[in-house]
């Protein structure tokens, strides 16, 4: 199953991708994230990593390098920009060369490219990226890959959910990720997404967590879960911490779901 994590900026979309991650390691599935945020450098650290991987674009030639496959492509025409950067038609987990993945106790991370400097322009080619290497991965039935989405809609504009099975939204108690929400289902929906859901998340009550629900249903959009404001995580994350020794209520609640639809 191919989870895509999603949200505005802020919401808390790496947390939640981390706690779902650990929630289903715990549960006995290898567990692979993909890191396709080019702009947030700290998920490495809230998935107990030292370092993170070196990000698979360098794999194939670098941003420059991507660059070039992808002007090569739209020189001769074709309609639709796709690189086949990748040389397998299938990718397995098992096929990412070491230095570009970081595993540890049935915990794996993938890096698919960072923005590290002014003036290096758009992070399409990371979405192309993104897009091909998500296409061609290939899981066994006890595997499961949590994309930590860049923060808004635009990875629906370059195709990066089209192999995507669910969307998980988080929506933070505030108008504009409400409204975001509305924006990702029909997007969602648009690529051929089987299920778009919500994560509340940063919530302080149950009468907030009940309105929130009640404006996304209003939406079409059905809440999996709550996560309450947690000091832990608040801590952890302002320390540069791991998150596996955070305990939270809600997120076995959302995993029970999401294993019980995906029957996986």
């Amino acid at each position: 199953m191919k989870i895509s994590v999603c949200g505005k900026g802020g919401c808390g979309k790496s947390v939640v991708a981390t706690l779902l991650a650990y929630e289903f390691k715990n549960r006995g599935y290898r567990v692979l994230v993909v890191d396709s945020d080019e702009s947030n450098s700290g998920l490495f650290r809230m998935l107990g990593f030292a370092e993170p991987p070196v990000p698979i674009m360098e794999m194939v030639g670098g941003k420059v390098g991507l660059k070039n496959k992808m002007g090569r492509v739209v020189s001769t025409g074709k309609s639709k920009v796709k690189a086949d950067v990748l040389s397998l038609e299938k990718v397995r987990v098992g096929d990412v060369p070491p230095a570009y993945i970081k595993q540890r106790d049935g915990l794996r991370l993938i890096n698919i490219g960072k923005i590290l400097q002014a003036l290096e322009g758009c992070a399409c080619p990371m979405g192309v990226l993104s897009r091909e290497f998500l296409a061609k991965l290939s899981l066994d039935k006890d595997e499961v890959v949590i994309v930590d989405m860049e923060a808004g809609v635009e990875h629906f504009g370059r195709g990066v959910d089209t192999s995507i099975d669910r969307v998980l939204v988080v929506v933070e108690p505030s108008f504009e990720s409400v409204g975001l929400a509305a924006k990702v289902k029909g997007l969602a929906d648009g690529a051929g997404v089987e299920s778009t859901e919500a994560i509340l998340n940063k919530v302080s009550s149950n009468r907030m967590a009940d309105r929130l629900a009640g404006e996304l249903a209003k939406r079409g959009i059905d809440v999996m879960g709550t996560i309450y404001t947690d000091r832990e995580i608040f801590e952890a994350c302002l320390d540069g911490r791991s998150l596996e020794t955070v305990t939270v209520e809600g997120v076995k609640e959302i995993v029970d779901k999401l294993v019980q639809k995906a029957e996986i």
